[in-house]
């Protein structure tokens, strides 16, 4: 996959793509980094309308009714605190994700599915402790055979991940698009300029 591989997993609504906002926690931190928790901007609006968030940044767009005008959110705050998951859902994103969306044999990016390390043929079940991010020439070379009769091994040993440690790997992955507004809310694993 030759694109920004990002892409295949976190597809966004054709509203976002105009004037999105920011979602942050009544804490100001953003509900989620990966996928980044935006809303359409018209969804912004509502909860603003409906007194269910603080706008904290605008766009310099209106947005008019017959009796109203009202700058477009850029960042907005939810007035009742949301309670992060504890327990994190065994789903394909959330498994990439653990896995920094690299293959766990050869560290490869892009072209992913996912493997059982132990072969259901061989009684491996469909868990975090057995499953793992793959990618296709491996997966293939793998096959229904043991790590040690394909010749391979793991990176690190497949493990459930805690719900921080999934926000936190989200941090080392921010979308292609950020609205200057939204930076000082942002706290991303880059080097910082000197």
């Amino acid at each position: 996959m030759d694109g920004d591989f990002r892409t295949e997993f976190v597809r966004e609504p054709a509203a976002l793509r105009e004037f999105p906002a920011l979602v942050l926690n009544a804490d100001y931190r953003p509900l989620s980094y990966y996928p980044l928790s935006l809303w359409t901007w018209q969804e912004a609006v509502k909860a603003a309308w409906l007194d269910r968030v603080d706008i904290v940044a605008e766009y310099d767009h209106w947005v008019r009714s017959p009796s109203t005008e009202i700058r477009i959110p850029s960042v907005i705050v939810l007035k009742d605190y949301v309670k992060p998951q504890k327990r994190v859902a065994f789903t394909r994103f959330n498994l990439f994700l653990r896995d920094e969306f690299r293959c766990q044999y050869c560290g490869a990016k892009g072209d992913l599915t996912f493997d059982h390390v132990v072969p259901r043929a061989s009684g491996g079940v469909t868990s975090w402790e057995n499953v793992v991010a793959a990618c296709s020439p491996c997966n293939l070379r793998k096959g229904s055979k043991s790590l040690r009769q394909a010749g391979l091994s793991l990176r690190k040993a497949p493990r459930p991940p805690e719900a921080e440690q999934l926000r936190n790997l989200g941090r080392k992955f921010p979308p292609n698009h950020l609205h200057e507004s939204w930076m000082d809310f942002l706290y991303w694993d880059a080097e910082l300029d000197a």
